[in-house]
């Protein structure tokens, strides 16, 4: 009786479990790496530690080195997200293979048991 349970549980409930468990995972890693964040803020100042304020009476040499800090506080920032985004979305990428590898298996895994003991059985080893 309680093989007869697993399976109609594995090919009914189990089904929508592991779907919810594979949406779970693309979520949490969404939230890990704060891809919403990181698109908002691409082009961004990245940690300015000197956010002097220029003034108009400020010298033009001053106005410079504020532009140069800016600028590449905004590169170090766009660079050091689009990194976060790229290893964000690798790792979406390899979850969703798997995930859809263990999909298209799934209805194969409580057989599988039964297929080693056969393989035992007739003498082959890997």
């Amino acid at each position: 009786m309680a093989i007869a349970e697993m399976f109609l549980w594995w090919y009914s409930q189990g089904w929508g479990v592991f779907v919810g468990k594979i949406k779970d995972f693309f979520i949490s890693i969404a939230d890990f790496f704060s891809m919403d964040s990181l698109v908002r803020t691409l082009f961004k100042p990245y940690r300015q530690i000197s956010a002097e304020t220029a003034n108009v009476n400020s010298s033009l040499d001053l106005k410079f080195h504020m532009f140069l800090d800016r600028l590449i506080s905004r590169i170090v920032g766009f660079f050091s997200r689009l990194i976060l985004l790229l290893v964000g979305v690798i790792l979406m990428i390899c979850g969703g293979i798997c995930g859809l590898v263990l999909i298209i298996i799934w209805p194969v895994i409580p057989f599988l048991p039964i297929v080693g003991i056969v393989l035992t059985v007739m003498g082959v080893v890997i």
